[in-house]
């Protein structure tokens, strides 16, 4: 079921000029989203003007970009540390194999 906009609420398509209520059901805007509230956790399932979702889904994405960020960091750690471990092995195999050539001379 599509929830209907307040009466009082003016629509930003129009500059404010009409009512969303007057032609919400046609509007390419007024959307439902469905999830959790990246705020407070709490289950979102409501129809509202696109605009009017801006706001909180900016929150939510910026939360996505932390997380992914964070996580290309963790990532990014554990290349270097297998890195350096791979250059110390082989640091380590050049010396040995370097030690055996001088006693085959």
């Amino acid at each position: 079921m599509i929830d209907k906009p307040r009466d009082n609420v003016t629509c930003p398509a129009t500059m404010h000029a009409e009512k969303c209520i007057d032609h919400f059901m046609n509007c390419p805007k007024w959307i439902n989203v469905t999830g959790k509230h990246p705020q407070s956790d709490e289950v979102v399932n409501q129809w509202d003007c696109a605009d009017t979702w801006v706001p909180i889904l900016l929150i939510e994405n910026s939360q996505q970009q932390r997380q992914t960020g964070s996580a290309i960091e963790s990532f990014r750690n554990e290349m270097v540390r297998g890195q350096e471990k791979s250059e110390k092995l082989l640091s380590r195999s050049v010396e040995l194999i370097g030690g055996q050539n001088d006693n085959l001379q």
